[in-house]
């Protein structure tokens, strides 16, 4: 359940760069409305959780699309889902085995436009398994209430945990967690024109 928080964020996401182009920028995370989170179920229950430590590295013309490049890094100690107990669970060996892998890594092939969609290609690398992931991401760029021009990308992926071996060996997964978890990005901030240097 907590496997989809991985990706969390998952990561540092969309790094555009266009070095050639006038219209380079960079992308300012806005850690007040960002999320990386996860929607894991058991037999009874939904459980929701989010990665609070993540670095998000965005670059470049986000109208071009030019040689764009997306990074994303989560501190896998960092899962949250408001139960301490479960929480250094989810840290053990049983799950995330953070001191092995402290790193959720997801890093972009290809950013391109289809349809409405923004659609990010790239390789989700957690607990120690690489997999090729598809992030379709609805953008919206509008002023916020402090009448500032911000940019946000929405997404939510489905990941099979046992593709990455989370919970794999747990007992109490095998009897009650199910398979599939949600990945839900949410990811918000400024562009602002690349200065030279």
């Amino acid at each position: 359940m907590n496997c989809s928080k991985l990706l969390i964020g998952s990561v540092a996401l969309f790094g555009l760069v266009g070095i050639a182009q006038a219209g380079a920028k960079t992308f300012d995370v806005d850690p007040n409305h960002t999320i990386i989170g996860f929607t894991a179920s058991t037999l009874l229950f939904d459980v929701q959780g989010r990665f609070d430590k993540y670095k998000v590295q965005v670059s470049g013309d986000p109208d071009t699309l030019a040689d764009a490049k997306v990074q994303i890094e989560i501190d896998a100690k960092s899962i949250s889902t408001s139960n301490k107990t479960r929480d250094t669970h989810l840290q053990s060996p049983d799950f995330f085995d953070v001191g092995k892998h402290p790193k959720i890594i997801f890093t972009s092939t290809a950013v391109k436009k289809q349809g409405d969609k923004l659609v990010v290609d790239g390789t989700l690398d957690m607990h120690g398994v690489k997999k090729p992931m598809t992030i379709p991401f609805d953008a919206v760029a509008a002023k916020n209430g402090a009448g500032v021009m911000e940019n946000v990308y929405k997404a939510s992926v489905p990941l099979n945990r046992k593709d990455f071996g989370i919970g794999s060996d747990s007992i109490g997964a095998k009897i009650s967690l199910k398979d599939q978890v949600t990945l839900t990005l949410l990811l918000a901030g400024f562009f602002e024109e690349k200065k030279a240097k």
